[in-house]
């Protein structure tokens, strides 16, 4: 018997504990139509789970106009609008149950995500999550955000455990990427936005939280890695 016991879930942010990927899309969606250009889920896909850096939308803006912008202006539009809504937003439906029975069973949990630490941290205090929480580790912990494993590795370097030991919950391609390149057993839990993006890469895929409860996540987890351990042996390479 191969014995593998789960001791850390490790969650995503925007998305997947706070809806904040549809308000993002739509303040940036509205910049475009004014401009007379149409903003795509195909385009907006590239962005979701990952620094915005890494691709600009503004790069693409520019391109289809053909002419430069005030960037610095259209980004303080932009955020203002999406903070404006974010901050009337409450947590996803089954995650502070999640949050609630993973403390109860004595499991580690943190926070990995590719936006601002003062982003995360700020959120979740305003939501009362944050004393869940072991760890936090974001964009300002790492050199490469999702969709490379950094900061799924680093959380898992917070808790003192191995990807083996953890469970990842995400909503985007980039960052089931991640997860799984880390050697993380993923759930991807689509919001109404990602809902459109293939997670066919996930090693499970439900509805929401809700959906599904902590012992079943606990059990398939460990059952896929019990499985990956007797086929390769004691080292279970990242899966991604």
């Amino acid at each position: 018997m191969v014995d593998v016991t789960v001791r850390a879930i490790v969650f995503d942010f925007d998305g997947t504990i706070l809806e904040t990927e549809s308000p993002a899309y739509e303040s940036m969606r509205e910049i475009f139509d004014r401009l007379g250009v149409p903003l795509t889920m195909d385009i907006w896909g590239r962005v979701i789970g990952g620094t915005a850096g890494k691709f600009d939308i503004f790069d693409l803006l520019e391109s289809r106009l053909g002419r430069m912008l005030d960037r610095d202006a259209l980004r303080s539009e932009q955020r203002a609008k999406h903070h404006d809504i974010v901050m009337r937003l409450q947590v996803l439906p089954g995650v502070a149950s999640h949050l609630r029975e993973a403390k109860s069973r004595g499991l580690k949990l943190a926070v990995a995500s590719s936006s601002s630490r003062g982003w995360v941290e700020g959120h979740l205090e305003r939501l009362a999550l944050l004393p869940h929480f072991d760890a936090l580790r974001t964009r300002d912990d790492v050199a490469r955000t999702k969709p490379e494993p950094d900061v799924y590795l680093a959380a898992l370097a917070a808790l003192g455990v191995e990807p083996h030991e953890a469970i990842a919950i995400e909503d985007s391609p980039n960052g089931v990427t991640a997860a799984r390149a880390a050697g993380i057993f993923c759930v991807a839990v689509p919001n109404l936005l990602t809902r459109q993006l293939s997670l066919e890469h996930a090693d499970l895929v439900v509805e929401t939280l809700e959906a599904i409860r902590l012992e079943q996540l606990l059990t398939m987890a460990v059952a896929r890695h019990a499985a990956a351990r007797a086929t390769l042996g004691p080292a279970l390479p990242p899966t991604g």
